[in-house]
């Protein structure tokens, strides 16, 4: 990541939470729940998940922190029903790889220091923003994904007001750059709920993937009664 980080023990910027997002494709729609749970001593497990008649999904990240920096430990991705497809991703503490299971075969992936699995690098997005001294600038993530190590840019857009079923959110706006001209994604990022995600798009071939926030809570606390103004 990017940005400068101002607070070395940030193991405790990361709040439990839990949310629920409508995500429309190709006409249909789908009720995504996701969880951030801790134990309190800096151990973290990540879940996200939903199902539409026969097909569905679950993955779980589970991953620690130390001096501001997500430490993952692994990651499993299991399609349900119709699309039996399964990932993972396995990091081991001292070791120079990582092994990776993508298509039903094993690889052996390099790991260099903040390499992170596809879910833990979203929460190490949110932890970057709340420890930044300026959240507002262009990031670098590297993650272990199938086959490759992966790293790509997120780019500031700028500071947008957000419509959701939870009323309008400030956000900040990042574009993920794309080698491809015909994708496109986007993320938006409410300050006021600690960099929850808030509303996300991908374009690919034409075919649009929007998810949006429609409830949940961080601590406990309801967002509708979280103020959305920046901290």
């Amino acid at each position: 990541m990017g940005a400068q980080a101002t607070d070395s023990g940030a193991a405790t910027a990361l709040k439990p939470y839990y949310a629920e997002y409508r995500t429309t494709a190709r006409g249909m729609s789908l009720t995504l729940e996701r969880e951030l749970e801790t134990d309190g001593e800096g151990h973290y497990t990540l879940t996200n998940g939903g199902k539409l008649l026969v097909v569905g999904f679950h993955e779980v990240s589970v991953f620690t922190i130390n001096d501001g920096q997500i430490q993952p430990g692994s990651y499993v991705y299991q399609g349900t029903g119709l699309i039996n497809r399964r990932r993972e991703v396995h990091f081991v503490p001292g070791s120079d790889t990582i092994r990776s299971l993508y298509k039903d075969e094993w690889y052996e992936l390099p790991y260099t220091e903040g390499t992170l699995d596809r879910m833990s690098q979203q929460e190490q997005l949110r932890l970057t923003l709340l420890t930044a001294d300026e959240p507002r600038q262009d990031l670098d993530i590297r993650i272990a994904d199938g086959s490759r190590v992966k790293d790509y840019q997120l780019v500031f857009v700028g500071d947008e007001l957000i419509e959701t079923q939870l009323g309008l959110v400030n956000t900040l706006h990042f574009e993920r750059l794309h080698d491809d001209p015909d994708r496109a994604s986007h993320i938006w990022l409410a300050p006021g709920w600690d960099y929850l995600m808030v509303k996300t798009l991908h374009v690919e071939d034409d075919k649009p993937v929007e998810i949006t926030l429609t409830s949940g809570n961080i601590a406990g606390v309801p967002l509708e009664h979280t103020s959305t103004s920046e901290s």
